[in-house]
């Protein structure tokens, strides 16, 4: 499911986060269209998107979502649609003119060699629970994506604004999204990436931390790592000027 807003300039293309919609970019879009002619997407099964269940690996997300998208634009995705959008990247580096990951990682979960991200432990938490109560389970995880950060009351008021703006997402949806999250690993593929990257953090992220930020360069050939102060896994919502300017920047 895709919505084509007013705008001019270049094509952008955003998506939105696990759980979410695509009425989540409220404020950042309006502001974005000033710049770019918008092309929201929404994820398989979240909003009005519908939901196929043969598609449950990140490339078959990738592939939807490219299939929606314009024929070459640039890409600005949120937490799980920044791992969707990265690999669009990768699956068809000619459509992707430029790529801007918010609250982005190559890797959810920690490991041995990765302690800059979500331990596992929370994603298996989250699958159980959303078993019993996916309403209750959503909530929840909209209170971690602000836990922390300046606004935060604020911020979680418009995230459940914004959820209960559309259809609630399938729980065949939630469930592939987890798998997505807790299986997906594109670290060595990043020196792959042949667009120009930036990589949006939140001071404040407890779900993507800031030092997510040291590992990034030694992967990549063409991105830069910038920091949002006082942010959640939100910034979009709690800062959304910031956000903008710095994309209107990295873009030029």
């Amino acid at each position: 499911m895709s919505t084509e807003h007013e705008g001019r300039g270049r094509d952008l293309v955003l998506v939105h986060g696990w759980g979410m919609n695509g009425a989540v970019w409220g404020d950042l879009a309006e502001g974005l269209s000033e710049r770019f002619r918008l092309r929201v997407l929404e994820l398989p099964g979240h909003g009005h998107a519908p939901y196929d269940p043969t598609a449950t690996s990140l490339a078959a997300w990738a592939r939807i979502c490219l299939e929606a998208a314009p024929t070459v634009a640039i890409w600005l995705g949120w937490s799980l649609g920044a791992l969707v959008a990265l690999q669009a990247a990768l699956s068809a580096p000619q459509r992707v003119e430029r790529l801007v990951l918010l609250g982005g990682t190559p890797r959810f979960v920690q490991g041995p060699d990765w302690p800059c991200a979500m331990a596992r432990e929370t994603l298996g938490q989250f699958r159980e629970n959303l078993a019993e109560d996916s309403r209750a389970t959503l909530q929840r995880f909209l209170g971690l994506q602000v836990r922390g950060a300046e606004g935060a009351a604020e911020t979680l008021r418009l995230l459940r604004r914004r959820l209960a703006a559309t259809p609630p997402p399938r729980a065949q949806a939630l469930d592939t999204g987890l798998d997505l999250l807790e299986g997906s690993d594109l670290r060595e593929r990043l020196g792959e990436l042949d667009c120009p990257s930036l990589w949006l953090l939140g001071e404040r992220d407890t779900l993507v931390p800031l030092s997510l930020g040291e590992r990034l360069p030694g992967y990549l050939r063409r991105g830069e790592v910038r920091s949002i102060a006082g942010a959640g896994h939100a910034p979009f919502l709690s800062h959304p000027e910031a956000v903008r300017t710095a994309i209107v920047d990295f873009v030029g």
